[in-house]
C-alpha cells in the first residue's frame, strides 16, 4: 500500500469530504478485492436472518441479484465508491436513490422474520460486513496493517453505514469494541433453508449468469468466495475448505497484491472510478442511479 497512513497526525471525522480525506480513503479502495471477495461479503450480510429474508423476499425486481446480477453488482460497487470517495452531494443523491428502492423492502404479515431496509441496526450489520471485507482483502493483498492505518480504516468505514440511515454513534467506538460486537453477532448466525439454498445456488454457483460464463467461472468463483469467508460462515453453508486451499488462496492473493503494488493506479481503482464517474454522469442527465 506504499507508506503507512498516519492517522495519528490527521484526526479523521467520518464525514470528512476534503480532498485530503477523499485521497486518504482511496488508499483503502481496491477494486479487484471487491470483485474477488464481493460474493463472500454478500453471503456474510445475508447471514443475518432479517437481511437474508429481506433479499430473498424482495419485490424490487430491478434490484434482485438473481434477476439482474450485473446491475446489482454495479449498484453495490457504486455505493461503496460513493460512500468512501464521493462528495456530500454524491452521497445525498445516491442515498435518495437507494432509499427509493429500500422503501419497498419490508416484511409482510406472512414473513418468517420481521425486517425493514431502513432499520439502522441492519445497516450497522451490513456496514460491519463491508468493513471486515475491506480489511481482509487489504491484509491478503498487502500484509498486516500497522495499528495507525488499521485505526484510520476502521474510523472511515463508518461511512458504509452513515451514507444511509446508520447514525455515527452506533458505530462501535474502536476496533476492540467492534470485535465484541462482531463476535457476538457471528455467534448468533443462523441461515434458514431457503436463504441457504439462495446463497449456494445464486451466489456461490453463479445461478443467475448465462450458461457459458457460469460453466467457465463457477469453480473459480466458489474458490475465492469460500476463501474470503470466515470459518463460521463456511460451516453454515457446508463449504469445503482446508489448510492446503487456504495456503493456495493466500499465495494467489499475495501475488495479485504485488502486481497491484507495481501496476498503475487505475488497476487498483477499477471499477470504482468508472462507476463513480458513471453515477455522476447519470445524475447530471437525470437518469436512474440504481
Amino acid at each position: 500500500m506504499g507508506e503507512p497512513i498516519r492517522s495519528g497526525a490527521v484526526r479523521v471525522q467520518a464525514e470528512d469530504d476534503s480532498a485530503e480525506g477523499i485521497a486518504r480513503r482511496r488508499r483503502y479502495m481496491v477494486g479487484p478485492g471487491a470483485l474477488l471477495g464481493g460474493n463472500a461479503n454478500v453471503i456474510m450480510q445475508l447471514s443475518n436472518p432479517a437481511v437474508g429474508r429481506g433479499v430473498v423476499e424482495s419485490v424490487v425486481e430491478q434490484g434482485r441479484y438473481d434477476k439482474h446480477p450485473n446491475k446489482r453488482a454495479r449498484t453495490t460497487l457504486t455505493y461503496l465508491a460513493v460512500a468512501m470517495m464521493g462528495t456530500e452531494l454524491d452521497r445525498a443523491v445516491y442515498r435518495s436513490a437507494t432509499n427509493g428502492s429500500h422503501r419497498q423492502v419490508r416484511s409482510t404479515p406472512d414473513s418468517k422474520v420481521k425486517y425493514n431496509a431502513f432499520d439502522p441496526e441492519l445497516q450497522l450489520w451490513v456496514a460491519a460486513c463491508i468493513y471486515t471485507g475491506v480489511r481482509d482483502y487489504l491484509v491478503y493483498f498487502f500484509g498486516e496493517l500497522d495499528p495507525e492505518t488499521a485505526d484510520d480504516l476502521y474510523r472511515e468505514s463508518a461511512r458504509f453505514g452513515t451514507t444511509l440511515q446508520m447514525r455515527l454513534e452506533m458505530w462501535p467506538a474502536d476496533r476492540a469494541a467492534f470485535d465484541e460486537y462482531w463476535n457476538a453477532k457471528v455467534a448468533d448466525i443462523s441461515i434458514d433453508h431457503q436463504v441457504r439454498k439462495y446463497l449456494l445456488r445464486q451466489i456461490v454457483d453463479m445461478g443467475p449468469h448465462d450458461r457459458v460464463p457460469r460453466l467457465a467461472f463457477r469453480r473459480i468463483n466458489r474458490f475465492f468466495t469460500t476463501g474470503f469467508l470466515p470459518e463460521r460462515f463456511r460451516d453454515e453453508l457446508g463449504l469445503d475448505w482446508g489448510p492446503r486451499r487456504q495456503r493456495a488462496f493466500e499465495l494467489l492473493m499475495r501475488g495479485a497484491g504485488r502486481i497491484l503494488e507495481r501496476g498503475p493506479e487505475r488497476w487498483r481503482m477499477y471499477p470504482y472510478d468508472d462507476y463513480l464517474k458513471d453515477m455522476r454522469g447519470r445524475r447530471d442527465l437525470g437518469k436512474a442511479l440504481v
